[in-house]
């Protein structure tokens, strides 16, 4: 039993208690009423927009009184927003510190100091500029500690900061395929845009124009598409966020007439935009032009862009170009060397991060656009991911993983100006928080980032064991599901929780996302316990079909394996988890369903879709039986039904592994860096044997303690072709089946496995003419002592 995530509760309940001492513990200031006043040198509407901002985020968590004043009215507290070149705040000098280049004079940066006089308790916010005064606003929001009657703030203070990185951003599209933002309200989007510059983020990215109109259409829209994209760079404006734009070119650009008519709807979208920052055109994905061609139209759109936005610049990905595309790129800018191109963005299919930024002129900037979303089939997926996750759960679950994003943002971000992440919903929204933090401080401690997070969202009282149970959820996928003991452990300190803050659960959709997981991971691991049984007792009856004849052994094994529909595992935990998604529906707009809340796809963050998918073969057994009941001889049906109940199970000094699973695969060592070894078929309602849903083209398999003596076969079951090595000689199948479940079969040479240890491998077929989905798969392999 993994007892990890046991021991780290408990503890974090400890610091629960030690850290929710009284306040008065501490020296802070307690603010009772405060008044807001904000220099006239922070322009309009950046300056409105912040004492709103203050205004409105304060009275939803305290009674206490705000007001905005332009002058210094009595006493108690003020909050005081100046630039750092101003020398007096409505008459009150404001102070300096002194010193060569501080932070609150670098960019965006911001220092954070009190001050007591004239009996006044000042909060002085002293930024370099426009943006720096609503980032400290955000440390402010942040770093309160809010009741209903009170606020309190610890000092002494004097913080100041500015950011490591110049871009901090998330795309957050308006199209249909997303799982959340389609059926978000203008409001809703100026409250997320706002919740994401209170954590440091200064971009967002639109997906304004689409040629399919099917993913730009969603039947969940309030507003067109067209409407809200002026919207959304009205809110940018608003909050001196940089709104930059995804603009694919699906279309031949060698088609003058369709390559005039995207110039035109371009120029119509500028045209529209008060605010427009950056233009991003992914090379490759989507899309199938050469550079060649997409050089001069990308000039040809920064012609049009800078008639109405000056200072915009273009950038481009090299996302699934060849490596004759991307020389030819960088022999452009050599030749070219065009001022209109702003910089690169890295993202899946691009050329790796470091050869990006190394190859590129250090006149152009490099944006990463970082997959922060998906957990199979992407750029980087959940390292460890039991399978039963990957077929429930799916690709585009609710996914907080502050330590492996943290890791992730940390090992790339040198390489970099920064990020505007992939995102398609809210599903990862502590995700885009941790890479905003790490963006602005990446030394920031992922702990203190959730305590924060913790604090605004649900509350002080609540900043210390939220952030343990967000960390706990993280560490529910780390490692064969089965055996992690603190995936019960997490689902009782979150329903814990759940009965001390029960509003939480009506009103707070953050909250409601992060209970949903505990609840759905629990369920996941006591349906994978409880199946996974069942069908060990279902193959104890197919091993006595010689006794009860095939057909009955069929029949009993049947209708035990069944039993996980006809009589599931705890319908309340069930319950839970369908009312969660409802309500996450209801307060957000999260489309976990395709049917019941029109998600937009199996893929698109359907969890709900496949809560009860199987976690035994009872769909692929039934289909068996099926075949097998057709066969004519009773001695051929035995054999069969002896090969499924001993498929895991090779006999003494025989070996079996599942490819890429977790817990079943332990003599493999290879694994697949993008996750595509993990199947979605039909939609995610395969009926094939599980283990033939997890595989590799190419996989290593070491095994040791041989017997020297004796003679092995080798079983490879996939589809396609395995081209087998042993020790690095190749060797000739005696079975050669390429059908999906078939058997290939080969005998090692007795000079190979006399040394008691061998290293299988497979070299990859050549099949670049095919498209990746139909590969060649090993799924499972034997190694059976005969």
């Amino acid at each position: 039993m993994n007892i990890h995530n046991a021991i780290y509760l408990l503890i974090a309940a400890f610091f629960q208690v030690l850290f929710t001492l009284p306040l008065n513990a501490q020296a802070s200031l307690r603010i009772g009423s405060v008044q807001c006043l904000v220099s006239t040198e922070i322009p309009s509407p950046q300056r409105e927009t912040l004492q709103r901002m203050l205004s409105e985020e304060i009275a939803k968590r305290s009674r206490v009184s705000f007001s905005t004043n332009e002058h210094w009215r009595g006493k108690g507290m003020v909050f005081a927003f100046a630039l750092a070149g101003d020398k007096e705040l409505f008459g009150e000098e404001v102070p300096h510190r002194t010193g060569s280049v501080l932070p609150e004079q670098k960019a965006e940066g911001y220092r954070i100091w009190h001050t007591r006089s004239n009996q006044r308790e000042v909060i002085w916010i002293i930024a370099a500029d426009a943006r720096g005064a609503l980032f400290g606003a955000g440390w402010l929001l942040r770093n309160l500690a809010m009741e209903r009657q009170a606020m309190h703030l610890e000092i002494p203070l004097d913080y100041a900061t500015s950011p490591d990185y110049s871009i901090r951003g998330h795309q957050i599209g308006y199209r249909s395929i997303a799982n959340t933002y389609d059926a978000w309200s203008v409001q809703q989007y100026e409250q997320y845009i706002r919740e994401l510059v209170i954590f440091g983020g200064n971009s967002i990215e639109n997906i304004p124009i689409d040629d399919d109109n099917q993913r730009s259409i969603s039947e969940h829209m309030q507003i067109k598409p067209v409407e809200m994209n002026r919207k959304m760079s009205e809110i940018c404006q608003a909050y001196d966020v940089d709104y930059w734009a995804w603009t694919p070119a699906t279309f031949d650009l060698l088609d003058q007439a369709k390559r005039a008519e995207e110039l035109e709807r371009h120029e119509q979208f500028y045209a529209s935009c008060p605010r427009l920052n950056h233009i991003f055109f992914p090379g490759g994905d989507p899309g199938n032009n050469h550079p060649r061609e997409v050089m001069p139209y990308l000039k040809d759109l920064h012609t049009r862009l800078i008639k109405y936005h000056p200072e915009a610049g273009i950038w481009i990905s090299l996302q699934g170009f060849s490596v004759e595309q991307v020389d030819y790129f960088y022999r452009y800018l050599e030749e070219h060397k065009p001022e209109w191109l702003m910089g690169v963005v890295s993202g899946p299919s691009s050329p790796s991060i470091a050869e990006t930024r190394f190859r590129l002129p250090k006149d152009y900037r490099h944006r990463h656009y970082a997959d922060i979303t998906h957990t199979v089939r992407c750029d980087y997926p959940v390292e460890r991911w039991d399978q039963a996750f990957a077929l429930t759960l799916g690709r585009e679950p609710v996914n907080p993983q502050p330590y492996y994003y943290a890791r992730i943002h940390k090992r790339y971000a040198p390489f970099t100006d920064g990020f505007v992440t992939y995102s398609d919903g809210s599903t990862d929204d502590v995700n885009k928080m941790i890479w905003n933090m790490r963006g602005w401080d990446t030394e920031k401690s992922v702990e203190e980032i959730l305590e924060d997070y913790a604090n605004f969202f649900f509350g002080k009282e609540l900043s210390k064991s939220a952030a343990s149970g967000i960390l706990a959820l993280e560490r529910n996928w780390d490692g064969p599901l089965a055996a992690n003991g603190g995936v019960e452990a997490t689902f009782s300190f979150w329903q814990n929780l759940e009965k001390q803050f029960p509003a939480l659960r009506q009103n707070n959709w953050r909250w409601q996302m992060l209970l949903m997981r505990a609840y759905y991971d629990v369920y996941t691991r006591r349906r994978l316990l409880y199946e996974e049984g069942l069908e060990k007792k279902a193959n104890a009856i197919l091993l006595q079909a010689g006794e009860l004849g095939a057909q009955e052994s069929m029949q009993m094994a049947l209708q035990i394996v069944k039993q996980a529909d006809e009589k599931p595992v705890d319908p309340q935990l069930r319950q839970n988890i369908e009312e969660l998604f409802a309500l996450l529906f209801k307060s957000i707009g999260l489309q976990s369903s395709v049917p019941k809340f029109g998600a937009s796809g199996s893929q698109r963050g359907a969890s709900l879709d496949f809560v009860d998918y199987p976690l035994n073969n009872r769909w692929w057994l039934e289909d068996q039986f099926t075949e097998i009941a057709r066969l004519a001889g009773e001695e051929e049906k035995l054999a069969r039904l002896k090969a499924i109940a001993l498929w895991e199970n090779p006999g003494q000094g025989s070996f079996y592994d599942d490819i890429s699973h977790v817990r079943r695969g332990p003599r493999v060592s290879s694994t697949s860096y993008d996750a595509t070894d993990v199947a979605w078929w039909n939609d995610g309602l395969s009926r094939e044997r599980l283990s033939f849903q997890l595989f590799q083209r190419s996989p290593v398999i070491e095994y040791d303690n041989l017997d020297p003596g004796a003679r092995y076969h080798i079983r490879v079951c996939g589809s396609g072709d395995a081209l087998i090595r042993v020790d690095g000689v190749r060797l000739q199948p005696i079975v050669y089946n390429k059908e999906t479940g078939t058997f290939k079969e080969w005998i090692v040479p007795l000079e190979i496995s006399r040394k008691g240890k061998i290293k299988v491998t497979f070299d990859v077929p050549e099949e670049s003419h095919i498209n990746w989905r139909q590969y060649s798969k090993i799924s499972d392999i034997w190694l059976l002592k005969q």
